[in-house]
């Protein structure tokens, strides 16, 4: 079954897009990394707040993705920009629209 994964983190003020940014970078290798669908959404009710939503083929795969050269660079290059103020929910994918052929 589908694994997915929500976060919502807080960019430091003024460096919201930054981070987005950095974390939408790499986006194109997800998909031969297991993941189906990955979206990183500013809120619309501060200027400081990024959701991640995620769908991957399992928890292993998520879990071997942040392993990656890549992914372990944008972590390093977007931690300083954020407040340590992290919101992460696990999921159980049951179905939807995920990206998947």
């Amino acid at each position: 079954m589908p694994y997915g994964y929500i976060a919502s983190m807080k960019a430091r003020p003024g460096h919201r897009d930054e981070v987005i940014d950095i974390l939408t970078g790499g986006a194109d290798g997800l998909r031969t990394a297991g993941c189906h669908l990955y979206v990183v959404a500013a809120a619309t009710t501060d200027d400081v707040t990024i959701w991640v939503s995620e769908v991957w083929e399992s928890k292993q795969h998520h879990d071997d993705s942040l392993k990656l050269p890549e992914a372990r660079a944008a972590i390093a290059q977007a931690m300083p920009l954020l407040t340590g103020e992290f919101f992460t929910q696990e999921t159980e994918v049951r179905g939807g629209l995920t990206g998947q052929p």
